[in-house]
Order: C-alpha cells, then structure tokens, then sequence
C-alpha cells in the first residue's frame, strides 16, 4: 500500500510527532529531576546545581532512609500484598468473566447489571471499615486484599475478551468431553495473556500504590506497606533531618529519595509486560 506523502500529511505526522514529543517530555523530565535530586548533595541542591543529573554524587539520603528500619519491613509487605492482592484479583476476575462470557449462561445480562451498579455506587468508607472489622479482618493482612478482591472494569474487558473467542473452539473442545473448567484451561486462558497480563498489571499498580486502606485498617505500623512508610517519612522529614545519618541533608533529598524508591519496582515491571498491555487493552476494550 502507497503512503499519503502529500503536504497535509507531512504537516500531520510533524504535529503528532511534536505533540508526542512535548508529552513524553513532560513525563520524563520530572522523573529525571527526582532522580537527580535524589543522588545529589544537599549543598548543590541548596546552591540550584541540580537539574536532570546528580551534582555531587551522594547516597546519604538513601542511607537515611535505610537507617530508619522500616523501609525494608515496609517493601517486604508491600510485595507480599501485591503478590497475593494480584493473584486473588486475576483468580476471581477469571472465574467471573468467562461463565458471563458464555450465551448459555442463564441471567447473565441481569447478573452483568448488577456487577455495573457497584462502579457507581458503593457503600462508603465507613460502612466498609465496619465490614472489615465484623469480618476479623482488621489488622490482618488479609484487609489489604479481601476488600478489593475483584474490580468490575477489569472484569468487563476480561468479559469481552473471552467474547471475542470463537465459539467454535469451546464447542469442539465440548465435544471432545471437555468440561467448563477443563476449557477454561486448556483452551481460554492460553489465548488470553495478552488481557491476564493486562489486569494483572492494573491490579499490581492498584496494590503497590494502596496506602490509605493500611492507614484506616491497621493499629499500628508493624504491617504497613512501603507506601504509607514513605508517606509518613515524607511528612516527618524534617525531623529524620534533625536526627541521625539524615543531619547533614535537608528534607527534600528524603522527599525525593522516597519518591523514587517508591516509583523504581514499576517502572522496572512494565518493559516486560509493555507488549501484552497495549494488546490486552486494545482487543478486550475494543472487540465484542
């Protein structure tokens, strides 16, 4: 097929390439100044040396943080409630999606609507807090992966994808003796990683970021995840400054330091997974 190199099409293509361009800028750019801040010394902050690369090289704001001792108990959790939170989320989407993906299946459209009302309405922050203390699940880590066991748009693109396999598989695989569950298995879920990964990314992201659900369904900080750790290591930056390995650097370095720590395990996972999450979306978004 001919390319259109006329005029409009040129002034296009530089547009799209600019706009492109200007976004990716905008969100590289405060990541690099993160990162630099982060490795510089106080006084070539201080002196505003520092702009998208490391002025004075120096880990002492990491050493703060380090030697506050609750970072590395606050990544510990978080992994573990990211692993679990993203396992149980993508087991129940699964078995959710695909018996409302099959025609057979008696009420699906009425049961489909009731699984859309809950995006809309909920019952509220403290009406949830006293389920979860009903429940014996306060202070327990299983508050951090039981109240958002299942997100219904992630269900909804795992639906319409499971739509967008031909029937005729799952009818052959039928007669061939196979049950629901052998199906799923054996026929579904291989042709579906694109969307699996898709999910699985959305509800890693959703675990990795949680921190107010820690804030309200824990006592005491000995179970919170790295993300409320360097929540309130931020707010009291001021006075790790005045103590310890932090005296000689100011609050901005742990801020910054804090931010990025807080950012590397994601921006570390999405290169592997980047391929199937633009094709996971694209096809349980767009098909069926």
């Amino acid at each position: 097929m001919m390319k259109d190199r006329s005029l409009s099409s040129k002034v296009f293509d530089f547009l799209l390439f600019a706009m492109c361009a200007v976004v990716l800028v905008s969100i590289i750019a405060p990541v690099l100044n993160i990162f630099a801040v982060s490795f510089s010394s106080y006084d070539a902050f201080a002196r505003g040396d520092v702009s998208f690369w490391p002025v004075e090289f120096s880990l002492d704001a990491y050493k703060a943080i380090i030697h506050d001792g609750k970072v590395l108990q606050g990544l510990k959790y978080s992994v573990l409630y990211t692993a679990l939170g993203t396992l149980i989320n993508v087991i129940l989407t699964i078995l959710t999606a695909y018996p409302l993906s099959r025609p057979e299946m008696p009420f699906r459209k009425t049961i489909s609507m009731f699984f859309a009302f809950t995006m809309f309405f909920s019952g509220g922050t403290i009406p949830t807090f006293l389920l979860v203390q009903k429940l014996g699940l306060y202070n327990t880590i299983w508050a951090m992966v039981i109240p958002n066991a299942m997100q219904v748009y992630n269900m909804i693109i795992m639906r319409t994808f499971f739509q967008s396999i031909p029937f005729e598989l799952t009818e052959a695989a039928r007669l061939d003796g196979a049950n629901d569950f052998k199906i799923l298995w054996d026929v579904i879920l291989p042709l579906s990683k694109a969307s699996i990964a898709t999910i699985a990314l959305f509800y890693a992201v959703m675990h990795w970021n949680s921190w107010f659900q820690a804030s309200i369904y824990f006592s005491s900080s000995d179970k919170a995840p790295l993300q409320l750790v360097l929540r309130n290591m931020v707010i009291n930056a001021e006075t790790l400054v005045k103590s310890g390995e932090a005296s000689n650097i100011g609050s901005t370095s742990i801020n910054y330091a804090t931010l990025f720590i807080s950012m590397l395990p994601m921006m570390a996972l999405y290169p592997f997974i980047q391929k199937y999450f633009v094709k996971g979306v694209m096809v349980g978004s767009v098909k069926g």
